[in-house]
């Protein structure tokens, strides 16, 4: 007889966070701000044009983390990353980014680190991602080229949220 899980629960009491004074990554779902998260992503270059309601709806169905910069009266969003996964044996990371303003002072590590320590991420046998231009960081941690480029296929339509489709 197999053994069976209990559901996983998607909202865990304590959040996993990593501080770098005075910045923090945490995967806090209350600390996300969503203004922050769409006005990059939909004009970024992997999801230009995306509806808010879909970067929303992405990050409540993921792993979402975010950085932010502590140093002012209230906190401010700078960075943020999603992990869709199985939480058992796969992890997908997407939607990574620190705000130019606030680039080449270590948040992509602190990030980076936050994510690869979180304790419901352990154990995974896989974790991919796509980069155009970031491969030096994800390199650092521990991320490399495909070992058969061949063996991977996609479906890819690039500018579906800029044609007006959405994908309800």
């Amino acid at each position: 007889m197999q053994p069976t899980f209990p559901p996983y629960d998607l909202h865990p009491v304590m959040p996993h966070e990593l501080a770098q004074p005075p910045y923090l990554a945490s995967d806090d779902r209350a600390r996300l701000d969503f203004s922050v998260v769409h006005a990059f992503l939909s004009t970024c270059y992997w999801s230009p044009g995306i509806p808010r309601y879909l970067v929303e709806k992405a990050a409540a169905n993921s792993v979402a983390f975010g950085v932010y910069d502590l140093s002012a009266a209230a906190p401010v969003q700078v960075g943020y990353a999603r992990v869709v996964t199985d939480y058992a044996t796969f992890a997908y990371l997407a939607d990574v980014f620190v705000l130019e303003s606030h680039r080449g002072r270590g948040l992509s590590m602190l990030l980076m680190r936050c994510i690869q320590s979180h304790p419901d991420l352990q154990g995974l046998r896989r974790w991919l991602l796509m980069t155009r231009d970031a491969h030096g960081v994800y390199a650092r941690c521990g991320f490399y080229p495909l070992a058969n480029p061949g063996a991977a296929m996609e479906i890819t339509r690039r500018e579906i949220y800029l044609k007006g489709a959405d994908a309800r």
